[in-house]
């Protein structure tokens, strides 16, 4: 009985340290991060930084002038634009794809009558009340 015993102990230490042994390592692969891309804003050629630019070129969630007409978004009787389908779902449900503050006057500003002018080479734009409030904060800051 005992060398049954020992037979059966011996067999499965050696079937043990053999698995062990033999296991091949497991190799680590780098996996890249998945990255999500916002849309950018295309400055053309056709328009400026201090350019008005059409409303409806504008994605009015990222602010930002986008070079093509956008998806259009009718809320409460006005057209409203946005450049992709999380845009176009948010301006309905948050004021503040909607309004902005004229950097002028400091008033809210609803962006679909808005005068809208690009402030910058990268597209982003600003809202202002009307053409006035651009030229006098032009003005200001020239």
């Amino acid at each position: 009985m005992k060398a049954v015993f020992r037979n059966t102990w011996i067999i499965l230490f050696s079937a043990t340290v053999l698995f062990a042994c033999n296991k091949e390592k497991e190799t680590i692969k780098n996996v890249e991060p998945m990255t999500t891309q916002k849309p950018q804003p295309t400055a053309s050629g056709q328009y400026a930084k201090g350019s008005h630019v059409p409303n409806e070129t504008v994605c009015m969630v990222n602010n930002a002038y986008m070079g093509k007409k956008q998806m259009e978004v009718p809320h409460n009787g006005k057209m409203y634009y946005g450049c992709c389908e999380m845009c176009v779902k948010k301006i309905p449900t948050d004021k503040t794809a909607r309004e902005a503050i004229d950097p002028y006057s400091g008033k809210t500003v609803d962006k679909a009558d808005a005068y809208i002018v690009m402030i910058s080479d990268e597209g982003e734009v600003a809202y202002f009340e009307n053409e006035e409030s651009y030229n006098k904060f032009r003005a200001q800051n020239s």
